[in-house]
Formats: structure tokens, sequence, C-alpha cells
């Protein structure tokens, strides 16, 4: 599992470094150095913090999952209200006097997983139970999604199929999750056909509602407009020039013109100078992290720690799915960004917390804590 970190770390410093070549000619002058030495500098940052988190047993993070939720839900409703806005997207919060950005809903998404790790574990006995078992987890499972969905639907819908997946593999009876499930796909799908059919100027007044709007349209029928699908045409355009082997690290063409190419499209720029193999040995990175991971549940002898490596490990590889996704236009465009891989800042140390507690797991996975709830998910783990 270090070995897969270390290798997508160096993998995203080749791609950053290629990707922003033009907007270092843009905002730097040239000196195209410069986002390098950022990513490595929080990679390294990142590293520091995804050891310090590993070396501390998990266990104790169980005890503080509580405060770290409610204060994600603060972190959440001042970015709502104070919130820094980046291509239309109220998404950052500033943080004071040192000038850095960064996402709230990164810090929730991990918040709660570890909650929703916790409740279970500790509520194994009435696990069955609709009342006392499934609905005081799934309550701060609505809110924070809640808070999150008006500026960033896509990591709002990642995170409630995630939680639905640790609850399910936490024991909660299928036919409590479908009460739940069925009903938001039903509004999600009315949300989507109402609000397609509903003029422009009606949706300017819901948030982002008209730009989701626009990308679903763009993803079912392209528009004549150049403007309107310029993203997607050179992302097709870089993965059509891939082929099978690429051209070659930093050989890219399309970095200069495809938007967010170190970004949100960065794995269109890796399969353009890597080719089919390169992406397909990318997405078996994830995937090995993830089958690892799951290896942890049976193996662990307490239900916290397992159900807390799957949820986390499950969030990181279905956004990086979504991510290469989007880039080969299989969904429509997301922010969604590759994790350890996409240039990025607070994210990066964020998301290597979410590695570290996933490591902490794996390093004391067969240490017995007699306070700790016995591990009872192996049945629900070998169905999914």
């Amino acid at each position: 599992m270090w070995s897969i970190i270390l290798v997508l770390s160096i993998w995203g410093l080749f791609a950053v470094y290629s990707s922003t070549g033009a907007l270092s000619y843009q905002k730097q002058g040239g000196r195209t150095e410069v986002y390098l030495f950022q990513q490595i500098a929080f990679l390294l940052v990142g590293f520091f913090a995804m050891l310090i988190t590993h070396s501390i047993h998990y266990k104790y993070y169980l005890k503080v999952s509580k405060l770290i939720l409610f204060s994600s839900y603060l972190l959440l409703i001042l970015t709502l209200l104070f919130g820094s806005t980046v291509n239309d997207a109220q998404r950052w919060l500033k943080i004071p006097f040192i000038g850095l950005s960064f996402q709230t809903s990164d810090i929730a998404k991990v918040a709660l997983i570890l909650f929703v790790a916790r409740e279970l574990a500790l509520r194994q006995e009435d696990i069955k139970d609709f009342k006392k078992g499934f609905m005081p987890i799934l309550i701060h499972v609505a809110i924070t999604c809640l808070l999150i969905a008006p500026s960033n639907l896509s990591t709002a819908l990642v995170l409630f199929s995630t939680c639905m997946v640790i609850m399910f593999m936490g024991r909660v009876s299928i036919k409590h999750i479908a009460y739940i499930g069925t009903p938001t796909l039903i509004l999600l799908i009315i949300a989507i056909v109402v609000g397609l059919n509903t003029p422009d100027k009606y949706l300017k007044n819901f948030g982002r509602a008209l730009t989701w709007k626009h990308r679903i349209e763009n993803f079912n029928k392209p528009s004549d407009d150049p403007d309107e699908t310029f993203q997607n045409d050179h992302a097709k355009i870089a993965i059509a020039k891939g082929g099978l082997t690429g051209m070659g690290p930093g050989g890219s063409i399309e970095r200069n013109f495809l938007p967010q190419a170190y970004a949100d499209f960065i794995f269109a720029i890796i399969v353009e100078e890597y080719g089919l193999f390169g992406a397909l040995f990318m997405m078996s990175l994830y995937l090995l992290f993830m089958y690892r991971a799951f290896r942890i549940v049976f193996k662990s002898p307490k239900a916290f720690g397992a159900l807390l490596a799957v949820g986390l490990s499950f969030a990181l590889v279905m956004q990086a799915l979504i991510n290469m996704a989007i880039a080969v236009n299989l969904v429509p465009n997301t922010g969604l960004t590759l994790p350890l891989v996409s240039k990025g800042g607070t994210s990066i140390i964020i998301t290597s917390f979410a590695f570290g507690l996933i490591m902490s797991v794996s390093r004391y996975v067969e240490i017995d804590e007699p306070n700790e709830p016995e591990n009872k998910i192996t049945e629900n783990a070998i169905a999914a």
C-alpha cells in the first residue's frame, strides 16, 4: 500500500510539471518549475501528515470522531456564507493570515466516514433496528451531504453512496438502505428531469443548477457552440493522440489548450503521454489499493478499523474512477480531482490524512482492543 501511494505521488509530480507549462507562462513569467516545487512541498507535508496519522493507533480517532464531524458542520456553514468562489463554485474557505484556501467538503468527507464507522461499530447490537441503529447515523449523513450539495453536488453524491456501502458492510439491513436509497434516487431523477425542462432564466436563482443543467445537456447532446464543449473536445483529442503507448513524458500537446489540464482533466494528459497501457496501469494502482484495504476487513478483529479502512478507500478510489470517467467522457463533468496526482494544495494534505488513517488500520490490524466492539461485519463483507 505504501508503494502504491509513492508511485502515484511521483507520477503526479511528472504529470503536474508537464500539464502546468501554459499556466506557468501565463502567471509565472515562464518559470515552469514553480508549480513543480509547490507540488513537491505539499506532497512532503502530506507525507509527514500521513506518517504521523499512521503512527497513532486508529482507536484514538474513534474518540474524536464526533468532535471532527461537528467541526466540519461549522466549516461547511461558513463556506456557504463566506466561502471563496472559483469557477462559479463556492467551495473554498480561506485561512486567515496565511492566504491558503481549502475545500471544506474534503474535511467533511473524512469526518463523516470516521463518524459512520464509529457509530456502526458501537451500535452492532441494535444495528437491525431502524430507529435505534439506522436513523441516528442517517441523520448525520443527510446533514453533511445537504450542506455539501449546493456547491459540490458530485462530492455529496459520492459521499452518500460511500456511506451506504459502509452501512451495508456494517450489517445494516438492506431493506432499511432501500427505504432511503430508492426515494433518494427517485428524487434525484425527478430533479434532473425538471431541471432539464426548466428555462435557463429561472435556474439562475438556484445556485449552480444552471451549470449542472448545461453539463448534463452537453453530455447527452454536445452543443454546436465550441466554447460549450471545449474541455471535452480537447480531452478527446489528447486521448486519441495517446494511442497505445503515448507520446512520452512531457510530450503532451493538448496541455497547452485543455483548461484545468493539471486538475480535473489531468488523466487526459496522462493518457496522451503514457497511452492506453499507462492509463490501465494507473487505474490498476487505485483498484489494487482498494483490494488491499478490503482485505483488512478479514484481518481486523474489530469493526471500527475494518469499516474505516473500507469507507475511506472506497471514497478515494471512487473519486479517482469518476475523474477518469470524466476525462474519457463516460459521465458529465464534475469538480472531482485525481487523488495524489492532480495539482493541489491543502487537498493533498487532507487526502494524505485519509491515506494515513487507512495505513493506521493496516498497521495495528492484529492488535486486540478489549474496549472496542467486536467485528461482526465479515458476512456482509463477503457478500460485497
